[in-house]
């Protein structure tokens, strides 16, 4: 079948995948009938299901007795993934022969309570990575910085009950008890919503368009709690408190994310005039929005009416200032915008191209059909189906493989896995996604001509095994020219903006 795809093979070696070149038509054309010709190949009628099933039941021996399937590592600590035969026999009629489940063995007794707690206080205190991560001379910053802050925030509630103080407030016990309180509640929780959701971590680095465009919607959430106060002035506190802590989050993302994005539009050695001029911008025009509102406010207009109007405003303009950004590294998003169009282009889009088509609002419940370095008890089912699909990554770092129960394609890094190795997985991943909704439509198909029958038909891995077999050999001719067209564009590829998960398979090495 591969040769009536139009694609050129290459030859063994992984060199020579790198150097395959194709005219720009035939490229557009080869990889679009190449995944075309595949899927409708490697649909077989139910009829043909059978042949697959023996296929796999050949490596059953493998995994009819306990044994251990392979190794995974997860920052330093590891386990063992053992087969269990009688796990889940007769979960599955019709399917005997692969009954077996597995289990996962820690190789490590439990971290003691301290060490959790200290584990658990670095992922908020420290970069991810630390030390190997910052330079040596980001402890002494740090240090002094805090100190810092510190005595910034004992001063703070003087200053506080001076200015309350000064406006006439009484220097009553009564009266300094509740500043204190009103400071705790207050502006204390808003500090600690800060701190919070600094967990985020890198995410300030590859998704900084979408964490924007979000804490812009957390500010003008935090406003409207701020105004809903007027109608339950009885909920005042803990209503603040509320406010003070969403519009702190959206704080966080706002200064995280600026010089990222002032970075982008420096030309040179620049970014700290480029910064302070875009600052500069942003208070004057702040100033003079202040102006307006206070003009417009003399004649007392609907509380309701003003608030959904200026919010309007403002998310319009935060959308288009964060769609109007164009980077030029592949984070996820426009890591799928530029592998969707090549598959089905043959191009890569231009950096205007691809940040224009980046989805900028990514909900917390979207469902995302592409996971990178995640775990092994994850992606397979059963043992089975990783016996089947292991021996068509011998020579690769990395696994990929389709879990049809959670509607996701996962990429398994082994722990030789380069940068490169990490960037193939995550194109592999996309390529065999791309198969695997075009045929979802027989998928559905199968799946109503088994409702009719006595057992329902459950979808295992092994069962797009196929799929899996013809995206190895389309991503085998085609990555080599994706990478060169993408660099043609200007792209820069990083496996760290792609956020690959830490877990790695240990003991499953090329060959």
């Amino acid at each position: 079948m591969a040769p009536a795809m139009g694609l050129k093979r290459p030859a063994a070696s992984a060199a020579a995948a790198q150097t395959v070149t194709l005219p720009a038509p035939d490229a557009r054309v080869a990889v679009r009938e190449a995944v075309r010709a595949a899927v409708r190949d490697a649909e077989a009628p139910p009829a043909a299901a059978p042949a697959t099933t023996a296929r796999v039941s050949a490596a059953a021996p493998a995994v009819a007795m306990d044994g251990v399937l392979c190794l995974e590592e997860v920052d330093g600590r590891r386990w063992s993934y053992v087969v269990d035969g009688g796990g889940a026999a007769g979960k599955s009629k019709g399917r005997a022969s692969v009954g077996a489940s597995f289990k996962a063995v820690p190789l490590q007794s439990p971290l003691p309570p301290v060490e959790e707690i200290m584990s658990f206080i670095r992922s908020y205190v420290v970069p991810e990575g630390f030390p190997d991560s910052v330079t040596p001379s980001y402890v002494p910053y740090m240090t002094w910085r805090a100190l810092k802050h510190f005595f910034g925030g004992a001063m703070g509630v003087f200053t506080t009950r001076t200015l309350l103080n000064s406006v006439g407030v009484s220097q009553s016990r009564a009266t300094s008890g509740a500043v204190a309180i009103n400071w705790i509640l207050k502006d204390g929780a808003g500090r600690v919503g800060k701190m919070l959701f600094a967990r985020q971590g890198k995410k300030f680095d590859y998704d900084l368009k979408q964490l924007r465009f979000s804490g812009d919607l957390l500010m003008e959430l935090g406003a409207g709690i701020e105004l809903a106060t007027a109608a339950f002035p009885q909920l005042f506190l803990p209503m603040a408190c509320i406010a003070n802590v969403v519009k702190n989050v959206a704080a966080v993302t706002s200064t995280s994310t600026r010089t990222p994005i002032y970075k982008a539009y420096a030309k040179g050695e620049n970014i700290g005039d480029v910064t302070a001029k875009g600052e500069s911008v942003g208070n004057i025009a702040d100033l003079l929005g202040t102006g307006m509102s206070i003009l417009i406010s003399k004649s007392n207009p609907s509380l309701v009416t003003s608030f959904a109007f200026l919010s309007c405003g403002y998310l319009l303009s935060s959308y288009h200032e964060v769609r109007s950004v164009v980077l030029n590294t592949l984070n996820r998003a426009r890591f799928t915008v530029a592998v969707d169009s090549f598959i089905k282009t043959g191009y890569v889009p231009s950096l205007k191209d691809g940040n224009s088509k980046e989805t900028v609002f990514n909900p917390p419940w979207r469902h995302e059909p592409v996971a990178i370095g995640s775990r092994f008890g994850e992606a397979f089912q059963e043992p089975a189906s990783f016996v089947a699909i292991k021996p068509l990554f011998e020579d690769e770092r990395y696994i990929v493989t389709y879990n049809p129960t959670k509607d996701k394609v996962y990429a398994l890094l082994k722990d030789q896995a380069k940068p490169d190795d990490i960037l193939k997985a995550a194109f592999h991943a996309h390529v065999l996604l791309h198969f695997i909704n075009a045929s979802h439509a027989n998928l559905n198909a199968r799946k109503r001509m088994n409702s009719n029958r006595s057992y329902q038909y459950i979808p295992l891995n092994m069962d797009f095994l196929p799929h899996i077999e013809e995206s190895c050999k389309i991503v085998m001719s085609s990555y080599g020219v994706f990478k060169k067209k993408a660099r043609e564009q200007g792209w820069i590829m990083s496996e760290s903006l792609l956020n690959p998960g830490r877990a790695r398979l240990c003991g499953v090495v090329p060959q």
